[in-house]
C-alpha cells in the first residue's frame, strides 16, 4: 500500500519552479478582421509558431532518451495540416479510430510513426492499422484473439498493451478513477496477454498507460513512468521478452485559468530520467525507447475561438449571446471547464459586469462562461475564447443543425492558411436520402429536394 499513499501525496503536491500564466491574444486585431472578411465569425485560429515551440519543449525535456518521440494525440486537433506541421518536429500520431488513421496517413505518417490506441475496436480498424504498419496498442486481453482473427490468424510484429493500474494511481476529474475507467488491462491480464502475443508470433513489444487528463503535477507523471518501468522489468524477467518502447501516455496539462502554474516539463523529463536509470541502467539493462502521446499540451494553448456578440439580454441575469455555441466548444458544457475570454478593444477596461456567455442551442447548458466578470458588452463586440487548440473544434457536432466552422492556421511568416472551410447546409444535408439541396440564393421558399 506504500505506492498508493505515495501516489496520493504526489497527486496533491504543490507546484514549484515554473511560471504563472497570463492570457493574451497574440495577433493584432487587423489580422483577425482580415480572416473575418473570408470566413465570418465564429472560427478557430491556431498559432503555428507557438505549436512548434511546445513540440520542441517536449523534445528538449526528453532529449536524454534516445529515440524519444511524441505521438500527437490526433483526437485533440484532427487536421492533417497540424500533423504535417508537427512532423517537422519529429512528432508521430496517436490514433484511436479509422478516421484518425486516415488523417495520419494523409499527413504522410505511416509505419511506426503511428500508434493505434483504440478501444471497442471494429475488425476493419485493426486491419487498416496493420496495413499501415502502425503499432497496435491493445486495450483489452480479449482484443488479442479478436485482432488475430481479423488479421487472418497473424499478429503484427510490433504490438503494445495498455495498462490500467487501478488503485495504484489516482485519476482526476476529467478521466475519472483508473479502477472505474473502461481502458486497459489489469496487471494479471498483462502477463497473460504478453504471453499470448509472444506465443502468437509478435516479436517486438511496448507497454503503455494513461491515467489522467490535463494534469499539471510533475511528480504524477514521474510516478506513472516508474510504475511502468518496474512492471516492464517484471514482465521481461517472467516471460523472457524485451520491451522496445514504453509509452508513458499523455494527459500533460495546461493552465486554463489566469494565475495557474504551467506544468514543469523539465521536472517531468528529469524525474523520468532518474526513474529509468534506477530501474534499468543500475541493473545493467538498456532503457527502452520512450514515447508520449501529448495532444492538449502541444496545441491547447495555441488556439482561440473567435466570435461576436449577437445579443445582450438582461433578465434574472445578464446574458451575452454569441454567434458561436457549444457545437464549437463543448468543454464548458460537458466538464464545467473554464476558458478565459478576451474582448477585443476592451482588454484594459474594467471587468465590472457579470455575464453568462451563451450560444443559440436549445440547451440551457449551452454556455461558455457562467457569472463571469467581463467588460460591459454590446452587440457586435468581437471576443476570443482562449485555449481551444485541443478538444475544441474536434468535439464539434451538428445538434439543431448548427454548422461546424472554419479553422485558420496563422503562420510565422504572416501567411493565413485556411485549413478547414466552414460547413454549409448542403454539407449537412448531403447524407439524407434523398439528399436535400439548398438553393444558392437561399430565397424563394423551402429547400428543394433533388433525386440522387
Amino acid at each position: 500500500m506504500a505506492v498508493v499513499s505515495a501516489a496520493r501525496r504526489t497527486r496533491k503536491a504543490p507546484h514549484s519552479g515554473f511560471k504563472m500564466q497570463t492570457k493574451t491574444f497574440p495577433f493584432p486585431l487587423a489580422r483577425v478582421l482580415e480572416l473575418e472578411k473570408k470566413t465570418p465569425t465564429p472560427f478557430h485560429v491556431y498559432d503555428a509558431a507557438a505549436i512548434l515551440r511546445r513540440a520542441r519543449a517536449l523534445n528538449e525535456a526528453f532529449a536524454w532518451a534516445p529515440g524519444y518521440r511524441n505521438h500527437f494525440a490526433v483526437k485533440a486537433l484532427p487536421n492533417p495540416a497540424i500533423l504535417e506541421l508537427l512532423k517537422a518536429e519529429r512528432s508521430g500520431a496517436d490514433c484511436s479510430s479509422m478516421a484518425e488513421l486516415v488523417l495520419a496517413e494523409r499527413a504522410g505518417l505511416r509505419g511506426e510513426d503511428v500508434v493505434f490506441t483504440s478501444n471497442d475496436t471494429p475488425a476493419e480498424e485493426f486491419r487498416r492499422a496493420a496495413k499501415m504498419g502502425a503499432i497496435v496498442n491493445f486495450d483489452d486481453i480479449t482484443h488479442i484473439p479478436f485482432a488475430r482473427r481479423a488479421l487472418g490468424g497473424r499478429l503484427p510484429e510490433m504490438v503494445c498493451c495498455r495498462w490500467n493500474p487501478g488503485v495504484l494511481k489516482d485519476g482526476n476529474a476529467i478521466i475519472g478513477k483508473p479502477e472505474e475507467a473502461k481502458y486497459g488491462f489489469t496487471r494479471e491480464q498483462l502477463f497473460e496477454g504478453f504471453r499470448d502475443l509472444r506465443d502468437g508470433g509478435a516479436k517486438r513489444f511496448g507497454l503503455h498507460a494513461m491515467v489522467a487528463s490535463n494534469e499539471r503535477s510533475a511528480p504524477y507523471f514521474v510516478e506513472t513512468a516508474r510504475l511502468l518501468f518496474e512492471l516492464a522489468s517484471e514482465i521481461s524477467a517472467t516471460l523472457g521478452i524485451e520491451f522496445s518502447f514504453i509509452d508513458i501516455g499523455g494527459g500533460f496539462g495546461i493552465p486554463y485559468r489566469l494565475g495557474e502554474e504551467d506544468l514543469d516539463l523539465r521536472a517531468v523529463g528529469e524525474g523520468v530520467r532518474r526513474a529509468a536509470d534506477e530501474v534499468f541502467t543500475r541493473n545493467g539493462r538498456p532503457i527502452p525507447r520512450l514515447a508520449t502521446e501529448c495532444g492538449r499540451y502541444v496545441t491547447g494553448p495555441c488556439g482561440w475561438l473567435v466570435s461576436r456578440v449577437l445579443h445582450v439580454k438582461r433578465t434574472y441575469r445578464n446574458y451575452a449571446g454569441l454567434d458561436a455555441c457549444m457545437a464549437d466548444l463543448m468543454r464548458p458544457a460537458m466538464y464545467g471547464a473554464y476558458h478565459h475570454i478576451t474582448v477585443f478593444g476592451k482588454e484594459d477596461a474594467p471587468a465590472d459586469e457579470i455575464y453568462d456567455v451563451t450560444g443559440a442551442l436549445c440547451e440551457n447548458n449551452d454556455k461558455f462562461a457562467v457569472e463571469r466578470p467581463l467588460p460591459r458588452l454590446e452587440p457586435g463586440d468581437m471576443l476570443a475564447i482562449h485555449d481551444t487548440g485541443a478538444h475544441g473544434h474536434a468535439m464539434g457536432f451538428n445538434y439543431n443543425g448548427k454548422l461546424r466552422h472554419a479553422e485558420w492556421l496563422l503562420m510565422p511568416d504572416g501567411e493565413n492558411r485556411l485549413i478547414r472551410r466552414a460547413e454549409t447546409l448542403d454539407d449537412l444535408f448531403a447524407t439524407l436520402v434523398p439528399p436535400v439541396r439548398v438553393r444558392d440564393s437561399m430565397q424563394g421558399g423551402a429547400p428543394e429536394r433533388n433525386a440522387p
